[in-house]
């Protein structure tokens, strides 16, 4: 993944996920296109914040 995120300024949260949705992620992770699960989670959730958060926010100038 381009994005570079440093290791120490993360915060653990433990989740629990129906196994469907484990599995997919796993996929994700075996055909390579992720590094690992973190990485697959960190991604939606990024992109889940960006499409329902981030985007409805003025923009401040």
């Amino acid at each position: 993944m381009a994005n570079r995120i440093n290791v120490n300024s993360m915060k653990l949260v433990t989740v629990k996920l129906p196994e469907a949705l484990v599995e997919g992620i796993d996929e994700l992770v075996r055909s390579g296109m992720y590094p690992s699960r973190s990485a697959v989670v960190r991604a939606a959730v990024r992109d889940l914040l960006k499409s329902e958060l981030w985007q409805h926010q003025p923009v401040i100038r």
